[in-house]
């Protein structure tokens, strides 16, 4: 049965249903190719992103928008997609199915719908035994591919309307995240809607 605890700046949601949200595959690549590779862990860091991966830093490392202003915060440390949008794209487009990091994510989630939540919300990794020393990442926008996602399969980039190409976000908090990690989320206090970043 879900849980939902109430304090003065925020809601946590807590679930101990089967179904609870999970970890379903994490990735990174050092290079600022299309796809990302799956890996058995990969590490946040607080304020810059996933550990060797070309994304991470404290300013902007998306090669467009580093062009236009190079000093911008980096609100894209980590790509974040659920594998649901993944398939509702396969069944679409057809042909072989993608799989996790094809588009680029670092981690592909399970059971919980990430666009539909709000700007600030916080995403707590939790490892098995461990509630209290997890990895933290805080929900900054919504992705919108570029072009190159067309490089993974031509077309591609039609499916993905806003609301299917994943969230970024920036780490609060680092630690490992992996495989079969539970989600939980904590929404701000306020609840202003994911736009693109």
């Amino acid at each position: 049965m879900a849980t939902t605890t109430v304090t003065s700046t925020k809601t946590t949601l807590s679930t101990t249903q089967p179904n609870q949200p999970r970890v379903l595959s994490v990735g990174k690549s050092s290079s600022h190719s299309n796809s990302k590779f799956p890996v058995p862990s990969i590490t946040l860091v607080p304020g810059l992103g996933v550990q060797g991966d070309c994304h991470a830093g404290r300013s902007v490392q998306h090669q467009a928008l580093r062009q236009s202003n190079p000093d911008a915060p980096n609100l894209r440390q980590v790509h974040v997609i659920p594998v649901e949008s993944l398939r509702q794209v396969s069944a679409k487009v057809g042909g072989k199915a993608l799989s996790p990091g094809d588009i680029g994510e670092n981690i592909t989630t399970e059971g919980i719908d990430l666009a539909t939540l709000s700007r600030g919300t916080e995403v707590h990794f939790v490892g098995p035994g461990d509630a209290t020393n997890n990895a933290v990442i805080v929900l900054t926008g919504l992705r919108d591919p570029g072009p190159g996602i067309d490089k993974v399969r031509p077309g591609l980039k039609n499916h993905f309307v806003r609301r299917l190409a994943g969230v970024m976000a920036t780490v609060k908090q680092g630690g490992s995240i992996r495989p079969g990690m539970r989600i939980d989320v904590v929404k701000p206090a306020r609840a202003d809607p994911l736009v693109v970043v």
